[in-house]
């Protein structure tokens, strides 16, 4: 990953690569403490409007409902219930059974527990307090 300087706006645009992810969220604090006890993802920089989180070399961004004031994207947000409905953010090679009891003891949300899947990957279904689905999994073994 590039060095950079993470409170600079610029210096964070031209070291985004890849596939990003940022979310919009209502509270971002809210959304960096769940990412950090259930996941270990280390916050670079935060304030009540941003957050710039890494996870394993990976770079995600939280912007709060209010930054977006002039953007379109927010009108697509329902105005009640959870507004992460359709999409999972999935996290390989992360423990779902760690992730599950981590986000149980800090009062998230189990959707769907731990278990082995037919297509090959141990998982569970977690949501972070805006209701977006974080999908923990590792590979299970081979069926002979």
């Amino acid at each position: 990953m590039k060095t950079f300087n993470p409170e600079d706006a610029e210096e964070v645009g031209h070291a985004l690569e890849n596939f990003g992810v940022n979310l919009l969220v209502s509270n971002v604090a809210q959304t960096v403490s769940f990412l950090q006890s259930v996941f270990g993802f280390t916050c670079l920089n935060a304030s009540d409007d941003y957050a710039l989180l890494e996870y394993r070399e990976g770079l995600y961004q939280l912007h709060a409902d209010h930054t977006y004031a002039n953007n379109p994207l927010p009108s697509l947000l329902p105005e009640a219930g959870v507004r992460g409905g359709g999409i999972e953010l999935r996290l390989f090679e992360v423990d779902p059974d760690t992730a599950e009891q981590r986000a149980g003891t800090g009062g998230y949300t189990v959707l769907m527990e731990t278990a082995d899947k037919p297509h090959g990957l141990r998982e569970c279904f977690l949501l972070d307090p805006d209701g977006y689905c974080w999908v923990p999994s590792v590979r299970t073994a081979r069926r002979e």
